[in-house]
């Protein structure tokens, strides 16, 4: 067997093997464990209790997290003329159409969201082969196909972010970054999993929040009590 680092003691002296801890406790543990030398992500799962694979127990929604994500996201806006510039007034990085359709079909994805119009999506639809499989495609349901894009724009740019339970049950996403303070990452990952509980689907039975986990970037995983995330 492998010897301990010293930094893997330092964090097995402070994580307790199978202690579930409550939301406030693990926001301040995922930094005090954390030991990587750049801004790590603060990650967060929910296990949920539901079917993935029948339409009426999906659970998938947006949630504008209150201090924000912590990194700088990329955002083109894919407007008509007369939306470009309000859309660069509200913080959009890239802004215009069919030079970005073109763009984008030659592989370009420099990206992290792409917000646009529902009378642009015509000539998104080719573009499903390159932004399907990076989740990038615009879709209504996460408000990233909308009329009022400079509205969209400053949300995506102030925090707002997508989720949605995979085939296994969890839902993955980041609320943050480890340079936060834990009043923030708590704030943050309480919005998140209040908004999750809300979405709970009326078909789904039994226990909904199985479990939820806390970590960052290359960490050990904390383990959540649910109640304290209520």
């Amino acid at each position: 067997m492998s010897k301990l680092t010293k930094n893997q003691k330092s964090v097995a002296e402070k994580v307790e093997t199978g202690k579930a801890y409550t939301l406030a406790e693990a926001s301040q543990l995922v930094k005090d464990i954390t030991t990587t030398k750049f801004d790590a992500s603060v990650d967060i799962d929910v296990r949920l209790g539901v079917d993935p694979r029948k339409a009426n127990q999906m659970v998938r929604g947006v949630v504008s997290l209150p201090y924000g994500t912590g990194k700088v996201t990329r955002v083109l806006c894919l407007c008509t003329p007369d939306q470009e510039a309000a859309a660069k007034e509200a913080g959009a990085d890239h802004v215009g159409l069919d030079e970005y359709v073109e763009k984008i079909k030659g592989g370009w994805t420099d990206i992290d969201v792409i917000i646009t119009m529902p009378s642009c999506m015509g000539k998104l639809g080719p573009l499903g082969r390159v932004l399907g499989p990076r989740g990038l495609m615009p879709n209504p349901k996460s408000g990233t196909v909308t009329m009022d894009v400079a509205k969209a724009v400053k949300e995506v740019k102030q925090g707002k972010i997508d989720f949605k339970v995979d085939k296994a049950g969890i839902i993955h996403t980041s609320i943050g970054k480890v340079g936060m303070s834990a009043e923030q990452i708590f704030g943050n990952a309480k919005e998140f999993i209040s908004t999750v509980i809300k979405l709970k689907p009326a078909a789904a039975k039994g226990t909904y929040i199985k479990s939820i986990f806390i970590s960052s970037t290359m960490s050990k995983g904390i383990k959540i009590d649910p109640k304290s995330a209520e």
